[in-house]
């Protein structure tokens, strides 16, 4: 069978699923993390370089049941112990589509092995579908162990904000300046409240997951984060972030909530913060009133990792972190939509 098998029910039929949720990808034995869909509705995924078996790092989903190498082979072509360079993708966590370009964050730290040289960003021009640019990071902003995990683009500041989970701290990237700095390193916000979960009755970890997923308010100009390995919700002022001392960012930190554990998260228009409850396979979201309300809870949400909004629906990957320490090849790795509540509709 094809590594890709999309709408083909290879693990789960639509009619097996709750009403609530629709079937939009499934990567036989390909573990899929990172989801966006851009405004024509172009959705490309992204598979991390967990293990020596993945096949590509990134991917756009077809209409018609098809799926391709973004963009193209050549860059999907890397393989461990191979020279790294600026036209192959080596350790991709995240995509991120904003304003017609394609934002593929690489790690450059394949099988968690450390990094092999500076994290950066590759720019796509989703037009023409080329490289456009090149962000590297500086190396005083990430440490030979770092994770660059999650990253929101401030069109607006022209800056793009970064987790890294494998050492607490958030990076900034300065697109104007092109250079990037650290911020809140080590600080109590950005690093992990345990080393574990318990799911489905079974302690999941056994180190701690610092920052982890983020999501922009451009109504408050606040980025919210959270350790993967931890249930309290935080936000920073990005003004601080920005152009504030260090000082004044730990001083702009603000604690929001108790939640559940999550993965990725993502606001819409009205302010809504969707997140995973990933201990309840559930996702919950929380209103500008700070109720915290679910959106669904199912054996077949999994780990809901990362998620992307267009028009009425959310979508997300179920990336069954918590079931693929073993064998992870043997399994199917599902992409779902599902409404938002009360029929928003973000464009």
């Amino acid at each position: 069978m094809n590594a890709v098998a999309l709408l083909a029910g290879v693990a789960v039929t639509q009619a097996q699923l709750p009403k609530q949720l629709e079937l939009v990808a499934e990567f036989k034995g390909q573990q899929v993390t990172g989801i966006t869909v851009g405004d024509r509705g172009r959705i490309f995924v992204n598979f991390p370089r967990w293990r020596n078996s993945v096949e590509n790092s990134v991917m756009e989903v077809k209409s018609g049941g098809a799926a391709r190498p973004y963009p193209d082979s050549a860059w999907n072509s890397w393989k461990p112990g191979q020279p790294v360079g600026d036209s192959v993708f080596v350790a991709v966590q995240s995509v991120l589509e904003s304003a017609g370009k394609l934002y593929v964050l690489d790690t450059r730290n394949p099988l968690w092995g450390g990094v092999v040289n500076s994290p950066r960003i590759f720019v796509f021009d989703l037009r023409t579908n080329k490289l456009s640019d090149i962000l590297v990071l500086s190396e005083a902003s990430y440490k030979p162990n770092s994770y660059t995990n999650d990253l929101y683009v401030d069109e607006k500041s022209k800056a793009i904000y970064i987790t890294d989970s494998n050492e607490p701290g958030l990076i900034v990237y300065d697109l104007k300046k092109r250079n990037s700095y650290r911020s809140l390193n080590g600080h109590a916000s950005t690093t992990a409240e345990a080393d574990h979960l318990m799911i489905d009755g079974v302690k999941w970890g056994t180190k701690p997951v610092h920052a982890d997923g983020i999501a922009f308010d451009p109504k408050t100009e606040r980025l919210y984060y959270h350790a993967l390995t931890g249930h309290t919700l935080y936000s920073v002022s990005t003004a601080a972030l920005r152009n504030g001392t260090d000082d004044d960012v730990a001083g702009s930190v603000r604690t929001v909530a108790t939640t559940p554990a999550p993965d990725g998260m993502i606001f819409d228009f009205r302010g809504y913060l969707y997140m995973a409850d990933l201990e309840k396979h559930a996702i919950v979201y929380r209103t500008p009133k700070g109720e915290m309300k679910t959106l669904i809870e199912d054996v077949n949400v999994g780990w809901a990792d990362s998620f992307s909004i267009d028009g009425y629906y959310l979508y997300f990957t179920n990336s069954r972190i918590h079931e693929a320490k073993n064998g992870a090849e043997a399994l199917t790795y599902p992409v779902y939509k599902i409404k938002l509540p009360m029929g928003v509709y973000t464009h």
